[in-house]
């Protein structure tokens, strides 16, 4: 059995690894990375346990292609989920650092439950 914390831990980290590939090679421009970005929030908040999330793709690496739009990477996203599970909360990244898309654990903490619970 996992604690709440070790759930939310758990589900902040596989959030941003299925938005990480789903999205992957998705075909952007800087006039459509705004609809894009609306889009991933929007797809992820739906799931079980997402509090908030905040996507931002850096748009100075949308460089075109001959058919004017660049496919959208890794390094683009700058990502920050809040995750939680019970009374556990989870802040997680996901952001370029030393060249590579870095997912990691922000923070962590739990809320103790007021008299009602």
């Amino acid at each position: 059995m996992h604690s709440d914390r070790e759930q939310a831990i758990f589900e902040a980290g596989i959030k941003l690894g299925a938005l990480y590939h789903q999205w992957v090679g998705t075909p952007i421009s800087r006039e459509s990375a705004g609809s894009v970005e609306a889009a991933i929030e929007k797809a992820v908040i739906l799931q079980p346990y997402v509090e908030e999330i905040t996507v931002r793709l850096d748009r100075d690496l949308m460089t075109q292609n001959i058919f004017g739009y660049s496919e959208l990477s890794g390094l683009m996203y700058d990502v920050e989920i809040i995750t939680r599970v019970g009374f556990a909360y989870c802040r997680a990244r996901l952001c370029p650092s030393r060249g590579y898309p870095l997912m990691q654990i922000v923070e962590c903490h739990e809320v103790t439950p007021g008299p009602d619970h």
